[in-house]
């Protein structure tokens, strides 16, 4: 389908219309929303690309900025493929990948220039590593078996001969990154972008890199200041990321090869999800219906396998190869196409219906903190220009907020939220306070590098993710938590309904508020008059 913008993507409620569908974690329900509420509904899903591997082929034959792939290789020169990791796509991606697709291409190339010294890196910066499972999944079961584990691997943070200074940037930031990606002759990084804020710059000097480099954009003070995430040109955090990206490229040839897909999120049996509940077919009810009583049977840990066991039947809309900047550049209006949907004034109210399934809790529990980074800190950020709802106006998420926590992969989150947050949650505290011996823990490093533990400032990191959004609310309600405790916890109000959340924001606001509801799956990026 073709993509449809402005006013077709907003529907006003009126008295006629069904509930509207919102995610609950691993669920969803429908709730009646009150007359003159602004549905925001997602653009259709792009016409995919019918031969992707040509389309692969083709772009890297056809870079951006440089010669094609083939003129850059020769016999005996070493050179490193790295790849995003598990964070991207959300839901994961049916087989096969992109990643491998492109990857596969990748290696006969070098195999026929008669390279020989091949080593690929998951680049996981300070997140969990990836299991064997997923890797295979990303490269797919030919390349796995010829590489793995030796010659595919993740990338270690933390490895002290693993790693190399690049030097400094024009204002002092530390670059420093893997080692044998910095002293390859060829490095190729292969991305998937879904959101304006990966890619680009985003990918080596950010997937590649240390603590002692991401300290100087992942920080309270860039992140309560930045405009938007997901708005390049006008983000502090990317400018970072961007002149990092100049120390890499004069010391490291890159050939980046960028693929965005479309909003093709859900198979069939849950085409619903992403559907205008007025053009709901009787099979669509049906599947709404058995799917929301038969999770509900489950235990949550089956729940959450459930809801994410079918893979999304993404579609590939663009490839671009070659430098960097040229790329990315292309990249970014080929996301907007997909994502980007015009409204044409700031919301008093916005309503959310939150996912249980965010970039950090693969396999695992929404834990509080990722819970407060998705509903502040992404989906507050969905905008370009001007954030969705006002300064001092209210976000409602719908989530059962569970104190719950994955003992493997979010240790360090646990004891940041039972030690740090009742002493306070001002984020320049914590930073000033606590951030370098969470850092610094060599508890936490082990885990980070020999289980599958998020590295130990990770949580302070998703807590300044969503400290510029909630600087910017007044308030932010959440309906019918399971744990007031973690509410309180996050700074967020309760309400034990969504018709009482939308009476305590009304009350808030005032009288006859703009109230917006943002109709997620799939990702709407907002794109209001400056």
């Amino acid at each position: 389908m073709s993509r449809a913008n402005g006013s077709a993507n907003l529907h006003t409620v009126t008295a006629d219309d069904p509930p509207f569908l919102f995610h609950r974690g691993t669920g969803y329900r429908r709730h009646r929303l009150p007359i003159g509420t602004t549905v925001i509904y997602p653009n259709e899903p792009l016409e995919p690309i019918a031969d992707r591997r040509a389309a692969i082929e083709y772009a890297i034959d056809h870079p951006l900025g440089t010669d094609p792939l083939d003129g850059h290789l020769r016999p005996g020169m070493k050179v490193t493929i790295a790849f995003d990791d598990v964070s991207l796509p959300l839901p994961r991606m049916q087989s096969p990948d992109i990643r491998q697709t492109a990857i596969e291409i990748v290696v006969e190339r070098l195999d026929r220039a008669g390279v020989v010294d091949i080593e690929l890196i998951c680049a996981i910066c300070l997140h969990r590593r990836c299991t064997p499972a997923e890797l295979k999944h990303f490269v797919g079961p030919k390349i796995f078996r010829r590489f793995w584990p030796d010659r595919l691997y993740n990338h270690d943070a933390e490895d002290p001969q693993g790693n190399v200074n690049l030097g400094d940037t024009s204002t002092g930031e530390v670059v420093e990154i893997n080692r044998r990606a910095a002293e390859s002759d060829l490095l190729i990084y292969v991305n998937i972008n879904l959101v304006t804020m990966d890619g680009g710059h985003k990918s080596v000097p950010v997937g590649l890199a240390t603590y002692k480099s991401v300290r100087h954009h992942h920080n309270a003070e860039t992140l309560l200041h930045d405009s938007s995430y997901m708005d390049p040109p006008n983000s502090d955090f990317h400018r970072s990321c961007e002149r990092m990206g100049e120390v890499v490229a004069k010391k490291v040839k890159i050939f980046t090869i960028e693929t965005t897909l479309n909003g093709d999120l859900f198979s069939s049996l849950l085409g619903f999800l992403q559907k205008r509940e007025h053009g709901w077919s009787l099979r669509d009810r049906l599947s709404y219906y058995g799917s929301r009583v038969g999770l509900r049977m489950l235990p949550r840990a089956l729940r959450r396998k459930a809801y994410n066991a079918l893979p999304a039947p993404y579609g590939l809309t663009g490839v671009y190869a070659g430098c960097t900047e040229a790329v990315h550049a292309r990249t970014l209006e080929n996301v907007d196409r997909q994502g980007e949907v015009e409204v044409p004034e700031q919301a008093d109210i916005v309503l959310v219906g939150l996912p249980g399934i965010s970039p950090y809790n693969i396999d695992s529990p929404l834990n509080p903190i990722l819970v407060r980074c998705l509903s502040a800190g992404y989906f507050f950020n969905f905008y370009r220009n001007r954030p969705l709802v006002r300064k001092g106006g209210v976000m409602i998420i719908d989530h059962p907020l569970e104190n719950e926590f994955c003992r493997v992969q979010h240790t360090a989150y646990q004891d940041f939220f039972n030690e740090l947050l009742p002493q306070t949650s001002d984020p320049r505290e914590l930073e000033h306070r606590f951030e370098v011996s969470y850092a610094e823990n060599e508890r936490y490093i082990d885990r980070y590098r020999n289980s599958y533990a998020y590295h130990g400032v990770h949580p302070f990191y998703m807590w300044y993710w969503g400290a510029h959004g909630m600087a910017h609310l007044g308030k932010l309600i959440v309906v019918q938590p399971s744990s007031e405790l973690s509410a309180q916890r996050l700074g967020f109000d309760s309400a034990p309904s969504m018709d009482a959340a939308i009476g305590m924001a009304t009350d808030f606001v005032g009288a006859q508020p703009k109230v917006y509801y943002y109709h997620c799956p799939p990702i709407i990026m907002c794109s209001l008059p400056a």
